[in-house]
């Protein structure tokens, strides 16, 4: 980020400072050093709808002027900006400021004479009858506010300094979930849209706030919280004094010159400045930072370490004794607690950390205990998965932000005889129609009344919920038969003002997992994605039955021929079948998508889906790539649902039914 050869600290950049003043060094450097976190703005612009809830924002301020030029023309930004400033009242879109070597662009910027409203919109949801919203029980500033309030505080600073006599109040504007949209298809009129320059814009189809109602944004006074950072109040207070941290990380961005910040546990073990088998030939420099601040080698970083445990919460292990490598570590260094009959979280962590010293591979198993579990479940066996989207900007009327969509299922079937059927899937891409109700019919007429059904961790169990909630208030004829429905395969949440376990309550396959298994290749993660791997390689029966095509096994489907393979071997290695899938867009890896749409607020699924959804919700493609992103979303989805069946026979092999 430069100006006339000078580079600028801006507010993304002193974001990411504040989180470690080191990535100050790394970003930006895309052909030298490892970058796990897609920057494309088109990509965050579906993932977290910014753009869209900046234009919505935007039409609060029907005078409002846009300071319009080429992103990086920091000139051109200034130079606009100054003559609109010229008038005594107006209402900025994107003013810039710049004072020193500090940039910013505001997002709403009121000025009346010298009173000044400085707004920064964000696509994130509060609930204004909540007052803890912004500060915990303890009186310091929640974790997830923190990067919020100091981004405001950063640019309420950068304005001041360069306007010393205005007087400024600073407000974010936020979804409001006390809020619902008063009319149909709102999302769909602000229309995400790529230029040349790999920015993104909205086409906007409405041209007055009157044609959309009530908005579902709010305005929130924080001026009391960004004081409290600047004046460095200690509950307040991040790692730097506020002035001097600005300082600091504008010096050394300037100087091209590297932070060696303080180490921090959970803020590296997050760092996306490490290598991954997809950027082989770039620097790590997670491995710089540890190898210069904790003096490890570089063969010493590849050896298995604490970021590895799985649940691992104990990080003064690493603070206090120095301990990060697992091989430094000996029973004595846990508390391990026992539980009847299952795994409990401490024994799994031991067990990882012993079979990793030991370079043990085999994995560890109670299996009396997963026989007896699965002796209880009930043919056919169900195995269901849903695809999900969650906006701020709400799809239709009365639906608040962040409300949850549910356009796709996939469902397998299990019977006694071994027999495994794609039984059936569902898949809704209309624009602008609501498909939850009509999704919650399909999946009560493919679940029928018999079996015991499953899902992989809890997102399915939240969607129900959530469509219980949406059906409660809505006029469907069948609104009691379908929550009926949904008490009967589900269970409420703890939160839920309805209590109910239903009668086929769905069996969480995680939860068996980790209760009664230990898979070593995981290295403790227990996502499908990983676990799924790990189970093929140590199942002989999954090995043998999917290296054989489709038509010689005793399977079904319905996005794949008889001749499709499910397990190819390269290099005499089993290949990971999601691997040998196609991306669902040529551009990015589903890997990419997955890290991009990790901390969306309420997702827990996949992003390569959630991106598809978006393409077909917001942008304008042609029919082929319509057929085209669907046909890869019901591949996708059924192997999904076919992984877990793969799961289940992976059980029955280690519990001896297969011999």
């Amino acid at each position: 980020m430069s100006k006339n050869g000078q580079r600028l600290l801006t507010k993304s950049r002193y974001k990411m400072a504040i989180e470690c003043p080191s990535k100050l060094y790394y970003t930006g450097k895309e052909k030298i050093y490892a970058n796990q976190k897609n920057e494309d703005p088109f990509l965050k612009a579906l993932a977290q709808g910014g753009f869209q809830v900046e234009e919505l924002a935007r039409m609060e301020y029907p005078d409002g002027v846009l300071v319009e030029c080429e992103h990086y023309d920091y000139d051109k930004a200034l130079e606009l900006t100054n003559e609109l400033l010229k008038l005594d009242n107006v209402v900025i879109f994107e003013a810039a400021f710049v004072f020193e070597s500090l940039f910013i662009r505001a997002d709403i910027l009121v000025k009346n004479g010298e009173q000044i409203q400085l707004i920064e919109v964000k696509a994130k949801s509060f609930n204004p009858l909540d007052p803890h919203t912004f500060v915990g029980a303890n009186g310091g500033i929640k974790s997830g506010w923190k990067s919020y309030l100091f981004d405001v505080a950063f640019q309420e600073y950068v304005i001041r300094q360069a306007n010393p006599n205005w007087n400024v109040t600073s407000f974010l504007m936020l979804a409001d979930k006390t809020k619902k949209a008063e009319i149909d298809g709102m999302n769909q009129l602000f229309r995400i849209s790529r230029n040349k320059q790999n920015r993104t814009g909205i086409q906007k189809l409405v041209s007055s706030k009157e044609q959309l109602g009530a908005s579902v944004l709010s305005l929130v006074n924080v001026q009391a919280y960004v004081s409290k950072i600047q004046q460095n109040d200690p509950k307040f207070k991040g790692d730097y004094d506020f002035e001097e941290g600005i300082q600091l990380f504008a010096e050394n961005y300037s100087a091209n010159r590297k932070i060696n910040a303080e180490i921090k546990f959970g803020v590296c073990k997050k760092c996306e400045f490490k290598c991954t088998s997809e950027t082989e030939g770039l620097v790590s420099g997670f491995d710089e930072c540890w190898s210069t601040k904790m003096g490890y080698s570089l063969e010493q970083l590849a050896q298995p370490n604490l970021f590895e445990i799985w649940n691992f919460r104990n990080k003064k292990l690493f603070h206090d004794e120095g301990l990060f490598f697992l091989n430094e570590l000996s029973e004595g260094n846990f508390k391990i607690e026992t539980k009847a009959g299952v795994l409990s979280n401490s024994e799994r962590q031991w067990i990882q950390i012993e079979k990793s010293n030991t370079k043990d591979h085999t994995p560890y198993i109670l299996r009396d205990e997963l026989k007896a579990e699965m002796d209880s479940w009930k043919y056919p066996l169900h195995m269901i998965d849903f695809e999900t989207s969650t906006v701020a900007i709400p799809f239709y009327k009365g639906m608040k932000p962040y409300e949850q969509v549910a356009f796709q299922f996939s469902h397998h079937l299990i019977h006694e005889d071994g027999s495994v059927k794609h039984h059936s899937e569902f898949i809704h891409f209309e624009k602008g129609k609501f498909p939850n109700f009509e999704f919650i019919r399909a999946l009560k007429a493919s679940l029928g009344e018999k079996g015991t059904i499953f899902r992989y961790s809890t997102h399915e169990n939240s969607i129900l919920n959530a469509i219980y909630c949406q059906l409660a208030e809505s006029n469907e004829k069948d609104k009691d038969e379908l929550m009926q429905f949904i008490q009967s395969v589900s269970r409420s949440k703890k939160d839920s003002t309805t209590e109910w376990i239903g009668e086929r309550d769905m069996i969480d396959l995680c939860e068996v997992y980790k209760k009664y298994v230990f898979l070593p290749e995981t290295k403790g993660s227990n996502s499908i994605k990983a676990v799924l791997p790990a189970m093929i390689n140590y199942s002989a029966f999954i090995k043998e039955k999917y290296s054989k095509p489709i038509g010689a096994i005793n399977l079904t489907s319905i996005n794949f021929g008889q001749s499709h393979v499910w397990l190819k071997t390269e290099n005499d290695k089993i290949q990971n079948p999601y691997k040998v899938l196609p991306p669902l867009f040529s551009e990015w890896s589903n890997d990419q998508l997955d890290e991009l749409f990790s901390d969306i607020e309420d997702l827990n699924n996949g992003g390569a889906a959630l991106t598809a959804y978006g393409f077909l919700q917001y942008t304008d493609i042609s029919d082929a790539e319509r057929e085209e992103l669907k046909a890869g979303l019901l591949r996708y989805c059924e192997l999904d649902t076919l992984a877990m069946v793969m799961l289940y026979e992976g059980f029955r092999e280690m519990v001896g039914l297969y011999n």
